[in-house]
């Protein structure tokens, strides 16, 4: 696998910018390199609008490869964009990008760094607090995303994922929990294990939560984990890097 890299480029300056209203979320497209589009599901919190001083956390999602496609509803099937709606409470700002058919999350790296860099630009996210997550395809993504930018986010949680061991020194200054279910017949449990495993080899913080007799779907589990919200949120990049030189 190469190590994704983000070259210099220039951002075209003008932008492609639609909505619709999706109940609470919303439709957006940007135009990012080289005339290639991405578009996502946006959730901002309840009183986004009100707090005009305040900074939100950032959480992105990558889907799975069933989801792929142009019609942004098939993103709300799994995962945040399937219960943001009637979270009101959740805190983070959500994106939710759509990978076009026949791509791969691992493979498209660069489009959603450059996806990343315009959020930054539109909307009110705590640098610090940007968090990634992605199952199945989405898993691989995450890994692969996070070993190309290290210390750009502040947390990562793959699900059914997997990736390269060998890049995860990458992710020593980046708290990871990954799950899995035992009984996956799609990506062995083996692939997430191997990546947490060297993840800590290399001197970084991974933990990981094998649910037992599941198979290709433990994102239902995995999500539905509160505690993986506020593990979340307890960490932000400047803590990452003071506990890491202690």
């Amino acid at each position: 696998m190469i190590r994704y890299s983000i070259l210099t480029f220039a951002i075209l300056s003008a932008i492609i910018f639609q909505r619709a209203a999706a109940q609470n979320q919303t439709m957006e497209k940007e135009i990012l390199l080289q005339k290639t589009t991405m578009n996502y599901l946006l959730w901002l919190p309840a009183d986004y609008t009100k707090e005009k001083n305040k900074t939100y956390p950032l959480l992105i999602f990558l889907h799975g490869s069933g989801e792929r496609g142009e019609n942004l509803e098939l993103v709300k099937r799994h995962g945040p964009p399937s219960f943001v709606e009637n979270r009101p409470d959740f805190p983070f700002i959500t994106v939710s990008p759509q990978c076009d058919e026949g791509a791969h999350w691992a493979f498209k790296v660069e489009e959603l760094q450059a996806m990343l860099e315009k959020l930054l630009t539109k909307y009110r996210i705590d640098t610090d607090r940007i968090y990634l997550t992605g199952l199945s395809m989405g898993g691989f993504g995450t890994w692969a995303w996070a070993c190309s930018q290290p210390g750009q986010f502040a947390a990562i949680a793959p699900v059914c994922g997997g990736g390269y061991p060998y890049y995860t020194y990458e992710l020593k200054n980046t708290p990871v929990w990954a799950f899995h279910g035992d009984s996956d017949d799609v990506i062995p449990v083996q692939k997430t294990v191997e990546m947490v495993e060297a993840v800590n080899a290399n001197g970084g913080s991974a933990r990981v939560t094998i649910y037992p007799g599941i198979g290709h779907d433990s994102w239902v589990n995995a999500y539905k984990e509160e505690e993986l919200y506020k593990w979340m949120l307890s960490h932000s990049k400047k803590n990452n890097k003071v506990q890491n030189t202690d």
